[in-house]
């Protein structure tokens, strides 16, 4: 059997919605689908993270972690391309001087 999640009534299997508080039964796997979800496309994570925080939390956190750790990497990738780019020109200066 299934209970409700806010008042620990007794549900049918198949009820969507609990019939003593009325409060949406919804199931929240947390799968790892969310965490690429968000870290492939950060800004969809970051609306899930808020959309879902309360009513899918373990979902929301691995939407909400995949886009952080997204545009973590994003900037350090950055930082080292301009550390790259910035060594190539010096090195080209140099051999010029």
């Amino acid at each position: 059997m299934k209970y409700c999640s806010k008042c620990g009534k007794e549900l049918v299997d198949e009820s969507i919605v609990c019939t003593d508080c009325g409060v949406l039964q919804i199931s929240d796997s947390g799968s790892i689908g969310y965490f690429f979800l968000g870290f492939f496309i950060p800004i969809v994570g970051i609306i899930l993270y808020f959309a879902w925080k309360e009513l899918q939390p373990k979902s929301a956190n691995k939407a909400g972690l995949g886009a952080i750790i997204s545009i973590i990497v994003s900037i350090l990738l950055l930082f080292f391309f301009f550390a790259w780019v910035i060594s190539f020109f010096n090195y080209i200066l140099w051999t010029i001087i």
